[in-house]
C-alpha cells in the first residue's frame, strides 16, 4: 500500500548486543519482573524499526495495528498478557492512546 510498516521477529537485545534469556514460570527460571523488562526492550527494538521506516520522524506513524508476542515459558505458566503488559504499554506512552492503542495476541 506504501504506508504501511510489518515488523517481526523482534527479540529482546539491548543496545550493547546482550540478549536476555530465560524460562518464567519455572521455580529457578527468570522473574515475572525479567520477563516484562524482556518485553519492554522488544518494544523498545520495534520503535527503533518504525523509526527507521520513517526516516527518523515517528509522527508518520498513524496507528499501530497490531503486537503479536511469544513469551518463553512453561506449560502451565498463564501470566502471558501480563508480561506483554508492557511492550504494550510502552506503544501507548510513545505514541499516545489515539496512535499506539492496538490489538494483541499473547
Amino acid at each position: 500500500t506504501g504506508n504501511l510498516v510489518y515488523i517481526a521477529g523482534q527479540i529482546p537485545k539491548n543496545e550493547q548486543g546482550e540478549l536476555m534469556t530465560g524460562k518464567v514460570g519455572l521455580e529457578k527460571g527468570i522473574s515475572m519482573e525479567h520477563a516484562q523488562e524482556a518485553a519492554k526492550l522488544c518494544g523498545v527494538n520495534i520503535i527503533a524499526q518504525m523509526n527507521a521506516a520513517t526516516n527518523g520522524d515517528l509522527t508518520k506513524v498513524k496507528s499501530v495495528v497490531k503486537l503479536e508476542g511469544f513469551v518463553n515459558a512453561t506449560e502451565d505458566f498463564r501470566d502471558h498478557p501480563k508480561v506483554l503488559n508492557h511492550a504494550s504499554d510502552l506503544l501507548v506512552e510513545v505514541f499516545g492512546a489515539e496512535v499506539g492503542a492496538h490489538s494483541r495476541f499473547a
